[in-house]
């Protein structure tokens, strides 16, 4: 059993350490939010490798599909954000069911870092670069657009 943190030391709210290892038990509601993550998740891998096959990477080539989908699921989850904090406020398995489930499964940041390795290991190491730079960017660029377009809009409907 480990021992209680220090005050001072940072805890995963998800983590209790009076059960063994962490582990907690489920609780009463739980279920249907592991249900709405599971279905959601199904759903946005689904997405991702129809995109994958529809769109492969040639060895040593940009992993073009794979920066897209990084860069358009954190687009989404800007707009997801927006809208369950500021318009869907209270529907408890939204969030679970499309930013945890559908956009989790859909994004692939994994990938991504299999897809440098590979490209360094094959001694790419200029697109691997610049596809490492261009992915982070990309992504926080479209999390801030997704965000703010989106609550623009809502603004602009609310008048």
């Amino acid at each position: 059993m480990q021992k209680d943190p220090s005050p001072r030391e940072p805890v995963d709210s998800d983590v209790d350490l009076r059960h063994p290892a962490g582990v907690v038990p489920v609780r009463r509601g739980e279920a249907a939010v592991v249900g709405a993550i599971a279905a959601g998740g199904a759903i946005g891998a689904s997405a991702r490798y129809g995109v994958g096959v529809a769109w492969p990477a040639a060895a040593g080539s940009w992993p073009w599909a794979t920066m897209m989908i990084n860069v358009v699921g954190c687009a989404l989850i800007g707009v997801l954000m927006v809208l369950v904090s500021e318009v869907w406020i209270g529907q408890r398995l939204l969030r679970p069911f499309v930013g945890t489930g559908i956009l989790g499964g859909f994004t692939t940041f994994s990938t991504y870092a299999v897809d440098l390795q590979r490209l360094l290991a094959d001694g790419h190491a200029l697109i691997a670069v610049g596809y490492l730079f261009a992915t982070v960017a990309g992504a926080i660029a479209a999390v801030f657009a997704g965000t703010h377009v989106t609550r623009a809009l809502v603004r602009r409907s609310r008048r």
